[in-house]
């Protein structure tokens, strides 16, 4: 509100009250201005920089050198490293992403339940996922698969012979696997809080027809949570790709490069052999391969993801 205040003429003179003064948009950059500097300095100038140098001859040895698109001419025509890590990593996030949402939402489903102490179960089955994919964790994982550890003493109580999960070329990879799959705690949660807002009247009245279970769950269940499987799918894929601690502290690309991701050859390039013009486009390429990933995803999704508002044709629901 605006206040008046007359002056000795008898005139009213209009002040701006408190609020107005702040309709300025310079108000808004002021405060905001923390996290833009952060993601000018931080995020954007850091992005552009390695775009820059993904075109150079760039090594801590020597002097930059522009060499326009003759890292991406190598990495696509003579990098025989560079097509089998992208294969490996494929077949990581083609197994993991599908088997880790299963996962997540079949637990969901089962704490999505009024029981006594259900609270204290789901902190439980979500702790693993606050320490994520951590150097102690994987190091843990690391002696739980080995020769002698913990998964082959229990598979000795019931006569069965035991193998070193992360050391054998046919098992490495799906140790990794398990491993991101065992991490499903935040995928869970998301999952959880999209079971909770769909309406418990269309399973009284589905069941009043005569529906199942299993039919409530395609019928009901599924088309209600598409929105949040969406969510998961994509933010499943993007983690996916990006693997690196596991594969570098449990198996470090062995054994005979059956874990050897996109992320760790790019580390290999960068960090190893000080390659960072080729690492930056190896970078790049990975971003590629990511918004690619999600586009492809997004194409997709008006065929199976639903909202209240829409239905499958994305007309409005009259």
């Amino acid at each position: 509100m605006e206040r008046t205040t007359p002056l000795a003429t008898g005139t009213p003179v209009r002040k701006k009250s408190f609020l107005k003064r702040w309709d300025s948009p310079i108000a808004g950059y002021l405060f905001i201005s923390p996290w833009l500097i952060g993601f000018l300095a931080l995020t954007a100038y850091p992005m552009l920089l390695s775009l820059y140098y993904s075109f150079t001859n760039y090594t801590l040895m020597k002097p930059i050198e522009w060499i326009g698109m003759e890292n991406y001419n190598r990495i696509f025509t003579a990098d025989e490293k560079f097509v089998q890590s992208i294969k490996i990593t494929f077949y990581y996030v083609l197994a993991s992403v599908p088997l880790k949402l299963i996962a997540a939402l079949l637990v969901a489903m089962l704490l999505n339940k009024a029981v006594r102490g259900i609270s204290i179960y789901r902190t439980a089955i979500y702790f693993p996922s606050l320490i994520g994919a951590s150097i102690a964790v994987s190091l843990l994982w690391k002696n739980i698969f080995g020769v002698d550890g913990f998964f082959n003493k229990i598979l000795g109580v019931f006569g069965i012979p035991g193998t070193g999960w992360v050391t054998n070329p046919d098992t490495a990879l799906w140790s990794l696997i398990v491993l991101s799959v065992w991490q499903f705690g935040s995928s869970m949660v998301i999952f959880l809080a999209g079971l909770k807002q769909i309406p418990n009247d269309l399973y009284e009245a589905s069941a009043v027809d005569g529906a199942g279970k299993v039919r409530q769950f395609f019928k009901i269940t599924l088309p209600m949570l598409s929105p949040t499987l969406y969510f998961n799918l994509i933010m499943g894929v993007i983690n996916s790709f990006q693997v690196f601690t596991p594969a570098y502290v449990i198996t470090a690309g062995g054994p005979m490069n059956s874990t050897y991701v996109y992320a760790l050859y790019l580390y290999e390039r960068a960090f190893s052999r000080y390659q960072l013009g080729y690492s930056s486009s190896l970078a790049w390429i990975m971003l590629l391969m990511i918004v690619a990933a999600a586009v492809a995803i997004n194409l997709t999704s008006k065929y199976w993801v639903f909202y209240e508002s829409e239905s499958q044709g994305g007309k409005k629901r009259r």
